[in-house]
C-alpha cells in the first residue's frame, strides 16, 4: 500500500488546487452576474443544466485528488470510491441530459452535447472502469483516475466559460439599452 501515491503529490496538489479555485471562482461571477438584472428570467431555468454540473464537476475533480491522498489501509478502499463516484456520475450525466432536454431558456447545439453530457460521461465510465484495476495495474488504474480527474477538470474550465459568456454576451448586453433606443 506504500507504493499507491507514490508519484501522485504533484499532480494531486495542482489538480485538487485547481479544482477547489474554480469552485470559488464560479460562485464569485455568479454572485456577480446574479446582481445584474438579466433580459428574460428564462435564462434562470438553465441553471440546473449547465451552471451547477459545472460545480458537481470541479467538486468531482477535487475529491478523486483527494481519494487519491488518502492514507487507505488497502486498495480495495479507493478502488470502491472510484467505482461509486463513476457510477453516480454517469447516473447524474443522464439526469442532466434530461435537464438539458427539458430547458427552454437555450436552443442547444453540438458543443453543448459534447461538454455537458459525452465528455463527463466519458469521464465517469472511465472512472468507474478504474475500480476493478488496482489489484492487477496499479499503474494503469493510477492513470485512468488521473486522467477521469484531469478531464473532468478541462470540462469544468470549458462550461464555466461558456456560462460567463453566454451571460455576458447574450443575456446581460440584451438587457442594456442599445444606441437609438428611446429611455
Amino acid at each position: 500500500m506504500a507504493d499507491f501515491a507514490v508519484g501522485w503529490d504533484s499532480f494531486c496538489g495542482i489538480v485538487g488546487a485547481a479544482a477547489g479555485s474554480l469552485i470559488g471562482l464560479q460562485f464569485v461571477v455568479l454572485t456577480l452576474i446574479a446582481n445584474r438584472p438579466p433580459a428574460r428570467n428564462v435564462a434562470n431555468v438553465a441553471g440546473a443544466a449547465f451552471s451547477t454540473p459545472t460545480i458537481v464537476h470541479f467538486s468531482a475533480s477535487l475529491l478523486i485528488c483527494a481519494l487519491m491522498r488518502a492514507p487507505w489501509p488497502s486498495l480495495a478502499y479507493p478502488a470502491a470510491s472510484w467505482g461509486l463516484l463513476g457510477v453516480g456520475g454517469l447516473v447524474y450525466t443522464g439526469l442532466n441530459a434530461w435537464r438539458m432536454l427539458n430547458q427552454t431558456a437555450y436552443r442547444l447545439v453540438f458543443e453543448d452535447w459534447a461538454f455537458h453530457s459525452a465528455a463527463p460521461a466519458a469521464s465517469y465510465a472511465l472512472l468507474a472502469a478504474a475500480a476493478p484495476l488496482p489489484f492487477a495495474h496499479l499503474t494503469i488504474a493510477q492513470f485512468a483516475v488521473a486522467a477521469a480527474a484531469l478531464m473532468l477538470l478541462f470540462i469544468g474550465i470549458h462550461n464555466a466559460w461558456d456560462a460567463i459568456s453566454y451571460h455576458v454576451f447574450q443575456t446581460l448586453s440584451a438587457s442594456r439599452p442599445q444606441p437609438g433606443d428611446e429611455t
